[in-house]
């Protein structure tokens, strides 16, 4: 490939990731000049170098080389849907997308970011999800060594929190997709809430 193909993909790459050519220098072991050069199209750089320069970046070689920054709304609107296998199982939600963000981290515009806010929603939500059900079984166990007994109505009041809960919890994740995948389509931020930041932007 052409230097000046590969020195523009370098200085890019490298102010995405919000690195100074001499941090990049710092994190590579090489020297300053030899990126400056690089980055200027004076010289295409080796294998070892080309290696010492993808670990800096936290990219393959080949993703360096090939690596060009676009646009795609179609693709971050199917990583944005592909939470919806949570309806299969919780967990799904989770590793599905997780999945396909890295398959093209650092390659499409916005999809760090909106891969990240996802996977931190998910994970949430699953944390609150399984939540509730540990808390009223711990509640029914606690009235159970309290009473020494559980009606048949305590019974059926905590298999109906269970069922509303479970509802809800699906309900409001399932609007959260749909209503962040028209935000995507239309070029906007995505909106995920509540959410721990797990994965920082």
């Amino acid at each position: 490939m052409k230097n000046k193909e590969l020195a523009k993909r370098v200085r890019e790459l490298r102010k995405r990731k919000g690195l100074s050519q001499e941090e990049l220098t710092e994190d590579s072991g090489l020297s300053l000049r030899t990126i400056q050069r690089i980055e200027n199209g004076e010289t295409e750089p080796t294998g070892d170098t080309l290696k010492r320069i993808s670990n800096a970046l936290n990219v393959n070689p080949d993703e360096l080389i090939d690596w060009t920054i676009k646009e795609d709304r179609g693709y971050l609107k199917a990583l944005n849907l592909s939470t919806l296998t949570f309806l299969f199982f919780p967990l799904l939600g989770i590793l599905v997308p997780l999945i396909l963000w890295n398959s093209k981290k650092d390659k499409l515009k916005d999809i760090n970011k909106i891969g990240k806010d996802i996977i931190n929603f998910e994970i949430s939500w699953t944390i609150f999800f399984f939540l509730g059900f540990i808390l009223n079984t711990i509640y029914m166990a606690s009235k159970w060594h309290t009473d020494e007994f559980i009606s048949g109505g305590s019974i059926a009041s905590s298999m109906k929190f269970n069922f509303f809960f479970l509802i809800f919890m699906y309900a409001f994740n399932f609007a959260f997709i749909i209503f962040n995948t028209l935000l995507i389509g239309k070029g906007k931020d995505v909106k995920y809430y509540p959410k721990f930041r797990f994965l920082r932007n």
